[in-house]
């Protein structure tokens, strides 16, 4: 890299962090701002996180009721429509899938209701499921990487490489908040980063989350943008939902009994 482009990527840096102090903005605004790509954009922010300006800036932007927490915190909570939801996404797996569990602790809920498949494999990032699944049936692949805290996933160039290889039957994807237009909040960008591939590589993909988490971010600052065609398994109601729909996801309650939706998973469509 010359010294004129370090100069040139130090000014875009500089005027992230200006942009992101001033309010919300998603990765994709940053790059039509920039005339960059969204791979450019993510190392940028990675960096600015890395170095604390991220954070720094961020902090009279974002709601600070926003504090991430642990999956042990977080376990208990919702614990009833979380083992719905499970239910209903376990109903969705067929013999013979490879089946890739992203963290948290509702998808950890759906590992419980696997670890008896020994049809299955069981792609995971998740120190949650590798929990639930340490002395199960189920074929456990594990995803290298980075160990992030506090919610207990790896992520990170060598968890992405790994995905990347890889072409999973269907993906269950955790999350701290859902918009149906936005997509997953996420505290990090990596992690949001790792969230859109895991939706991209695997032939159909479900997002689980209990009725808290639905209808907007987590307060936090960075999006996974969902593929067309990626549906939502949810104990939200009726009202919650109808949001979900119109903006095109596949949504189905989880009181709801998946057998005439496990032959039309849904698949993507870009």
């Amino acid at each position: 890299m010359t010294s004129g482009e370090r100069s040139a990527t130090r000014r875009r840096r500089e005027r992230m962090v200006e942009l992101l102090g001033a309010g919300d903005i998603s990765v994709h605004d940053l790059a039509a701002e920039f005339d960059v790509s969204l791979s450019t954009v993510r190392r940028d922010l990675a960096t600015l996180a890395a170095l604390g300006r991220i954070t720094r800036t961020y902090g009279g932007a974002v709601d600070h009721r926003a504090v991430e927490r642990s999956w042990h915190d977080k376990e208990h909570e919702q614990r009833g429509e979380k083992d719905a939801i499970a239910r209903a996404a376990a109903g969705l797996v067929r013999s013979g899938d490879v089946v890739l569990l992203d963290a948290g602790t509702t998808v950890a809920r759906l590992a419980h209701e696997l670890r008896d498949r020994a049809d299955l494999t069981v792609v995971t990032n998740g120190l949650s499921t590798l929990v639930e699944l340490a002395d199960a049936e189920v074929e456990v692949v594990v995803l290298g990487g980075r160990l992030r805290r506090p919610n207990e996933s790896l992520l990170g160039t060598r968890t992405e490489q790994a995905l990347r290889r890889l072409t999973p039957d269907i993906a269950f994807l955790g999350v701290d908040g859902l918009d149906p237009r936005r997509g997953i909040n996420c505290p990090d960008p990596e992690q949001a980063a790792l969230k859109e591939t895991m939706a991209e590589c695997a032939r159909a993909s479900w997002v689980l989350a209990d009725h808290s988490k639905l209808g907007g971010g987590g307060g936090f600052p960075y999006w996974a943008a969902m593929p067309a065609g990626t549906g939502l398994i949810s104990g939200g109601g009726e009202r919650e939902l109808a949001s979900f729909t119109d903006a095109g996801w596949a949504v189905h309650p989880a009181a709801e009994a998946p057998e005439d939706v496990v032959e039309g998973a849904p698949l993507h469509t870009s």
